[in-house]
C-alpha cells in the first residue's frame, strides 16, 4: 500500500474513476487522506521504542530525537534491565520529559515507549492492512464535505439538493470513521494500561498499604 493505491481506493469508493472528468484532483484527495491519517494516528499510533541517555543528577530528559509528528509518550522505563520492568511517572513539556518518581537518573539509559504518526507516501506505508479501508472511509468523508461546500450556489447536474446530499454522505462517513477510532482508541488504552504498570503503588487517600 502506498499513497497512489490509497487514492485509487478512495476514488473507487466515491465513484470518481473517470480520469477525464475527475471531481477531485489528486492533490485534493491527498489532502483529505492526510487529514484522515492524522486523526487515525491519534487513536492507533505506530508503536515505537527508543533508548536515550539521562544526565546524572537531573530528572529532565531531552526527547527531541523521538520521531515527530504526533509523538505520544506512553511509558518510561528506568532503570533498565530490571525484572519486573520499572516504569516511572513522568511529566512532559515540549521536548523535555521529567521523571517524577523517587529515582534520580545517574547518567544511565532510559527507555521511552511512544506512539508516532503513521506514514503514507509514494513509496511506503506504516498503516496496517486492517485499517486501510477505515482510512479510505475517513478520507472520503472529508472529500464529500469539501464538495458539499464547493457546490453551494452553483449549477449542479444533480440538482439543487446536491450540496445537501454530499454533506449527508460525508457526515455519515465521518461519523462511522470517528466511532471506529474511539473504539480502537479505547482498546489501545486498555492494552497499554495492562502493559505499563507503574513501578510503585500510587498513593490513595482511602487505602493504606503496609504491614
Amino acid at each position: 500500500m502506498n499513497l497512489t493505491d490509497m487514492r485509487a481506493i478512495v476514488r473507487r469508493d466515491l465513484k470518481d474513476e473517470d480520469s477525464g472528468n475527475y471531481r477531485w484532483t489528486d492533490g485534493e484527495l491527498d489532502r483529505h487522506i492526510a487529514h484522515a491519517l492524522s486523526e487515525l494516528s491519534q487513536a492507533v499510533p505506530v508503536e515505537a521504542v527508543e533508548t536515550i541517555a539521562t544526565s546524572s543528577g537531573s530528572r529532565d530528559i531531552d526527547i527531541s530525537s523521538l520521531s515527530p509528528p504526533g509523538r505520544m509518550v506512553q511509558a518510561v522505563e528506568y532503570p533498565l534491565d530490571k525484572f519486573p520492568k520499572q516504569y516511572q511517572r513522568f511529566s512532559l513539556w515540549a521536548n523535555i520529559l521529567t521523571l517524577l518518581g523517587d529515582y534520580v537518573p545517574d547518567g544511565s539509559n532510559t527507555r521511552i515507549y511512544y506512539g508516532k504518526g503513521h506514514t503514507l507516501d509514494a513509496e511506503t506505508s506504516t498503516l496496517p492492512a486492517t485499517l486501510e479501508d477505515l482510512l479510505a472511509v475517513g478520507a472520503g468523508g472529508f472529500a464529500c464535505l469539501e464538495w458539499a461546500s464547493f457546490s453551494i450556489n452553483r449549477v449542479n447536474a444533480g440538482g439543487m439538493d446536491t450540496s445537501k446530499e454530499f454533506e449527508a454522505v460525508g457526515q455519515a462517513r465521518l461519523d462511522y470513521f470517528r466511532k471506529e477510532l474511539r473504539r480502537l482508541g479505547r482498546n489501545n488504552r486498555v492494552r497499554l494500561s495492562r502493559l505499563y504498570l507503574p513501578s510503585e503503588q500510587p498513593a490513595h487517600q482511602s487505602v493504606v498499604i503496609g504491614p
